[in-house]
């Protein structure tokens, strides 16, 4: 009964430590922040198709919607309702009262955002189009043994001995 303990004791600490050592080896991937409008935010008097043409939008991005709370607000639409600009039915209400509204790019499709209290027909509308992610960079060739080492150093023998020693450490703790 006791050696049974021993093994999953074993057994766990070997789990912690694989995935510890995937965890390091997965490299951090995360989008970008995008202040709507520029330096002029979310207001009227804004050509936001001129600004959302010089912008590329990727899956995982952040709008941020920064406007006078008391004169407009941010209602996500659909095309329809964006061309007409209309807040009826509307797919999502993002204004928080505060003037400072974060919306995630978390779907692949196209977004439309409007205000609702009247801007829309002077240009205060925003259609958001999804660019494909591009390719990860390409790992730049080895130029010395030096460089494959660091490499190999990086990628494997750092992991490998963070794994060893969470397994020592368990075996100390077990005896």
């Amino acid at each position: 009964m006791g050696r049974s303990n021993g093994s999953t004791k074993w057994a766990a600490a070997l789990a912690l430590a694989f995935c510890t050592t995937l965890i390091m080896m997965v490299p951090e991937v995360s989008g970008k922040r995008l202040i709507v409008g520029g330096s002029m935010g979310w207001t009227s008097n804004v050509n936001y198709t001129l600004w959302a043409g010089n912008q590329t939008f990727f899956f995982g991005d952040w709008l941020f919607f920064v406007y006078d709370r008391n004169q407009n607000d941010v209602i996500e639409v659909n095309k329809t309702n964006y061309e007409t600009c209309s807040a009826e039915n509307p797919v999502h209400n993002y204004t928080t009262g505060a003037g400072r509204d974060i919306v995630e790019l978390n779907v692949t499709h196209d977004r439309y955002f409007i205000s609702s209290k009247g801007s829309c027909y002077s240009g205060m509308k925003l259609q958001v189009h999804l660019a494909p992610l591009p390719p990860p960079p390409r790992a730049a060739p080895a130029k010395s043994q030096s460089s494959r080492f660091t490499i190999f150093r990086s990628q494997l023998v750092i992991p490998a001995v963070v794994t060893i020693a969470t397994i020592w450490d368990s075996l100390l703790h077990r005896v």
